[in-house]
């Protein structure tokens, strides 16, 4: 398999919507299993179809919660239901997030608490999770993905100004940007 180059903040693909998935063959697999790589070399919990610049509704994910169950998996044009979002102020250690394309810097934003999530698998055969916490995190964040949403666009106003003056350190904000797990060393 193959580590494919994650796309940075202001590649057009990561501000569009994906379209739904069609082809269901040996090009999906293999993109699928790609995927799979670059995320864990990268590392990472969840990546995105136009994370790696295709731009597809489908994610993959790959965490393991507190009582050691492995959550890892492939969502192809997912649905997701989400509990209302708690309300208050996000808290700099538990609600703190990151993001691949916005690589090593890190934000609270506060999520919903649980999700049902409603996807089919490479088989084409449907599934349903019902996720609470981090699990919920995790697939409210790349299920934005597939609707050209960042986190760092739904963080609250007082982080517009360090999320810009992060985006302008590292020259990010504009298209063609990316790294590649594994071989760029990223500054956190």
């Amino acid at each position: 398999m193959a580590v494919l180059p994650i796309r940075i903040t202001g590649e057009s693909v990561l501000h569009s919507e994906a379209a739904e998935v069609t082809e269901f063959d040996d090009e999906l697999r293999t993109l699928v299993d790609d995927m799979f790589d670059t995320m864990r070399e990268a590392p990472g919990v969840g990546l995105a179809g136009p994370q790696v610049g295709v731009p597809l509704r489908l994610f993959v994910y790959n965490w393991t919660d507190d009582d050691g169950i492995l959550w890892r998996g492939v969502a192809i044009n997912p649905e997701l239901w989400i509990s209302p979002t708690p309300v208050g102020e996000a808290d700099d250690d538990e609600d703190s997030e990151g993001c691949l394309s916005v690589p090593g810097e890190r934000f609270p934003l506060i999520r919903a608490q649980r999700a049902i999530l409603r996807a089919v698998d490479l088989d084409q055969n449907p599934f349903e999770i019902e996720a609470e916490g981090w699990l919920a995190r995790i697939f409210q964040h790349e299920f934005d993905h597939l609707n050209g949403i960042l986190y760092v666009d739904r963080l609250e106003e007082q982080y517009d100004k360090p999320v810009a003056k992060a985006i302008k350190k590292h020259g990010w904000g504009v298209p063609g940007l990316s790294w590649l797990p594994g071989e760029d060393h990223l500054e956190d």
